[in-house]
């Protein structure tokens, strides 16, 4: 009986290698081989020595204290906790569905007693009788002869692999949004002591004005507009103090703790804060972004699903088995010629279903071109994504560029009109002008250099930055 069994075993694990699964191809990315080129572009679009998921987020970070917040990020983040738990719980999943491949063997014992009455006793008469039974086997095994578990179990591996993707890109997209968090809050910060400053300066020429206005030498006119200068600087003072406490609050809720104590002290947001990202191409974005082998995953359980929509058109076979004793006497359980055994496969084979299995499958190939639509959709996203960031890199370093220009050129127009107003040249009307364009100007530089810094920030997480490894860990099957 047990070479029986054996011999049963291994001949369905040999016919279970059957597999009714599509042979699996990539479709091909519907996009351009090559980056958009262009003036908004320059040269950026052709460099490609170094892929960015190879540059990781500390060589890429250069200031000390944003490379502190994110570390305290990836620790203490909620929603990157909850991914990494959902991967935990996919994986559960899969070795549940996998443990159905092979034979759950159990072992039972049971024992009954009982009294009929005399009027329900064959001989007549009131009699006990007992019933003692141990038995080691299997329970309605099925037996994978076409592959339906096999599908199922690739489907749910495939599952697992799409969700732990998306804890990788729930983590690029943290490492990012703490980075442009902290620029936010370093640029505010900066804003915040220009217009100190700035109100500094307009207090001044306003008390200025004042003593000019009290000895007959200054109008009205001039001094409620230096008044008004200095009204203003108060309004951008409350804003700004606003919006760096607001900063910190976000900034806070993304590390899921609070700021650290020990925090070092972070570069100035004109110090050479990120490293060069180069682009590489758009064939690469398929090996390491998260999302595109997300997708692609999706794809393929998919895919795996049709194996088991087909397999459910052929016959269902399973083995119930097992050898044990059984006696009479408890005590006589284990006693020579106790023995008992049972053998019993069963075979199903849908005859009349009213369709449900062709739907089954029709469904299961629906889903699959749904997946292949999603995946190229998903492809087309990623390359604009990448293809956007590449032109704002380029446009803002010009614009950057621009403006440093421009606050050159206010600076030596608020020296001339400062130098004509004290000799007497010039109104005061020409010195608020000068010094309300030099504001203006400062600010629109700090600016311009947040939203650079924020697109290379952009450009690094579109690019599937963050992620050296983009295989697997996942269990074998």
């Amino acid at each position: 009986m047990r070479q029986s069994l054996l011999s049963l075993a291994v001949a369905a694990a040999l016919l279970s290698g059957c597999s009714l699964i599509p042979d699996y191809e990539r479709p091909d990315a519907p996009v351009a081989a090559d980056w958009p080129q262009g003036e908004a572009y320059g040269s950026a679009a052709s460099e490609g020595i170094r892929a960015a998921a190879d540059l990781q987020w500390r060589e890429f970070f250069r200031d000390p204290a944003l490379q502190q917040l994110v570390q305290v990020a990836l620790e203490n983040n909620r929603d990157l906790r909850v991914a990494a738990l959902n991967v935990e719980a996919y994986r559960a999943l899969y070795r549940i569905q996998r443990a159905d491949l092979l034979p759950s063997v159990s072992a039972d014992g049971a024992g009954t007693r009982q009294r009929l009455p005399a009027d329900l006793s064959q001989t007549g008469e009131a009699r006990t009788s007992g019933q003692y039974s141990a038995t080691l086997g299997v329970n309605a095994w099925e037996l994978d002869f076409f592959g339906r578990i096999r599908s199922l179990s690739e489907q749910a591996l495939q599952q697992y692999l799409a969700t732990e993707q998306a804890a990788r890109s729930t983590q690029i997209s943290l490492v990012a949004s703490v980075a442009n968090a902290y620029l936010q809050w370093q640029a505010d910060q900066a804003l915040l002591e220009l217009t100190r400053d700035t109100l500094k300066a307009f207090e001044e020429s306003y008390q200025l004005t004042q003593r000019s206005f009290d000895v007959g030498v200054t109008d009205a006119l001039a001094l409620s507009q230096a008044r008004s200068a200095v009204d203003s600087a108060r309004v951008s003072l409350a804003q700004y103090q606003r919006l760096v406490a607001q900063d910190r609050n976000a900034l806070t809720q993304l590390l899921g703790t609070g700021l650290p104590a020990d925090l070092p002290q972070g570069l100035a947001l004109n110090a050479e804060l990120l490293e060069q990202v180069p682009a590489g191409l758009p064939a690469d974005l398929l090996q390491r972004r998260p999302d595109l082998l997300q997708a692609e995953y999706q794809l393929k359980a998919a895919n795996a699903n049709i194996g088991a929509a087909r397999a459910a058109f052929f016959p269902s076979i399973s083995l119930t088995a097992n050898a044990g004793t059984a006696s009479s006497q408890l005590s006589g359980l284990f006693d020579s010629g106790s023995g008992t055994w049972l053998f019993q496969p069963q075979i199903s084979l849908p005859i009349f279903n009213a369709g449900r299995l062709r739907a089954n499958l029709d469904y299961a190939e629906l889903q699959s071109d749904i997946q292949v639509a999603q995946y190229e959709k998903t492809i087309q996203v990623a390359f604009q994504e990448v293809a956007d960031r590449l032109a704002a890199r380029t446009t803002y370093r010009q614009q950057l560029d621009a403006q440093r220009a421009l606050l050159e050129t206010t600076e030596t127009y608020y020296d001339l009109a400062e130098r004509r107003y004290r000799t007497g040249v010039d109104s005061y009307l020409t010195l608020l002008d000068a010094q309300r364009q030099l504001f203006s100007v400062r600010q629109q530089l700090i600016t311009d250099r947040l939203a650079q810094l924020s697109s290379e920030v952009e450009l690094y997480k579109a690019l599937g930055g963050g992620w050296s490894n983009t295989g697997s860990n996942a269990p074998q099957g």
